[in-house]
């Protein structure tokens, strides 16, 4: 049994990216952990395998279709799940895209795809929800936790991710920002920083001799799994981390630690 600060009984948990690998398995543990969890995407395929999951281990979750990078669907959905689940307590900021294409090869729809996928739809869910929460915080005093799934490369730049890594400082600066803002209301604002935890959007550029670089230099001496990181997204949702707010909170496997 979790202790009761790491509980979220009677809390609603949004995830947005909830159908993608991380963000899956971090919905999972929130709803493991109690919480009625909406699984936020385009794919309603992959939305739905997430909710069979956490419904056959005896979890509370649906799946929400929006596109994140459109303000009138995240205005709606919003307005959907205040309804339909009675609050927001937890929003997970995880929409996120990359590529592997070389610098001067970038072309500009690829860098308008990016930014408006991991910078702009971070921006936009942050707007839409916080209007919801700053409200409610300010009639009942209720707050809330969001966390904007970041990157090493938001805070280290890194090779070959040019426009993600650039769009990573860009939402970390931005969470952290708003951390401040929303303080006073306890609406907390972190980001969770993974190191190199393989998944869809990164495959493409872990090419065997990158493989081997980012193992020399994490102390770990592998990759991440996505249960790594849902721990500390648990951490970050609950009150067991209600001090914790304008952080970012490394899971690299030490990769941070380590220089020369």
């Amino acid at each position: 049994m979790l202790p009761e600060t790491m509980r979220l009984d009677g809390r609603v948990a949004v995830v947005i990216g909830g159908t993608g690998v991380l963000c899956g398995r971090i919905a999972e543990t929130f709803a493991g952990a109690g919480a009625r969890t909406v699984i936020v995407g385009r794919n309603a395929e992959k939305g739905g395998a997430v909710v069979r999951r956490i419904t056959g281990l005896g979890g509370v979750a649906r799946f929400a279709s929006c596109d994140a990078t459109d303000r009138a669907q995240l205005r709606d959905l919003v307005a959907d799940v205040a309804a339909m689940d009675g609050g927001i307590d937890v929003l997970v900021n995880g929409a996120g895209i990359n590529s592997a294409t070389p610098f001067l090869d970038i072309a500009d729809d690829e860098i308008d795809r990016i930014v408006r996928t991991n910078q702009t739809a971070v921006f936009l869910a942050f707007q839409e929800f916080g209007r919801w929460l700053v409200e409610r915080a300010t009639t009942t005093g209720v707050g809330a936790s969001i966390i904007t799934i970041g990157s090493a490369s938001g805070i280290t730049p890194l090779s070959r991710v040019f426009t993600y890594s650039m769009t990573k400082a860009a939402v970390h600066n931005l969470t952290k920002n708003l951390a401040r803002e929303w303080g006073p209301l306890g609406i907390r604002a972190n980001v969770l920083v993974p190191g190199f935890f393989p998944a869809e959007q990164n495959r493409a550029i872990l090419s065997p001799d990158r493989v081997e670089a980012i193992l020399r230099h994490t102390p770990a001496g592998r990759f991440g799994d996505p249960s790594d990181l849902a721990g500390a997204a648990l951490l970050l949702a609950t009150d067991a981390g209600r001090f914790i707010t304008g952080s970012e909170i490394l899971v690299d496997g030490g990769f941070h630690a380590m220089t020369i």
